[in-house]
């Protein structure tokens, strides 16, 4: 396995049926909230935006090796978003598990403009969503915060 095929699969975790991004998201949040106990929430969103931009890399040479756009076992897009997402979380089980839902939700219906951002091109295209997907997560968490629904 090739470092890009490395960093896409997650060590080949992307090529566990079924469901390999939900067990990649799940993975992250807990990996996560794990950053965000010992560096806090700007680390978490560095980690996020630092897989956002390798993950890029490694999902361009990954789908152009495999002959296809978006192979599914390229998780690391989840990776990203998940990170991204939980950066606006409360420091807690369960803001972190609020996190990886609405995460899920929003990768999984992809309501506009998620959806758009998938026609981007190579790697551009592969993270673009599941990061939009992250920052939608994370307004929503900032949102219940701001009405007192969820503990900052």
């Amino acid at each position: 396995m090739n470092i890009s095929a490395a960093i896409a699969t997650l060590g080949g975790l992307g090529r566990i049926k079924p469901a390999p991004g939900t067990l990649a998201s799940l993975v992250s949040a807990v990996a996560a909230f794990g950053v965000a106990v010992l560096g806090g929430r700007f680390l978490v969103l560095f980690a996020g935006i630092l897989a956002m931009a390798v993950g890029g890399w490694a999902a361009e040479h990954y789908a152009r090796e495999h002959g296809r756009e978006d192979p599914s076992e390229c998780v690391i897009d989840e990776v990203a978003g998940q990170f991204i997402a939980c950066a606006f979380a409360p420091r807690t089980v369960l803001g972190f598990a609020l996190a990886f839902l609405l995460f899920r939700v929003f990768d999984i219906l992809k309501p506009w403009p998620i959806r758009e951002t998938e026609r981007l091109p190579g790697g551009l295209g592969i993270v673009a969503d599941d990061v939009v997907a992250g920052v939608f997560a994370g307004l929503v968490m900032l949102l219940l915060a701001w009405l007192h629904l969820l503990s900052p």
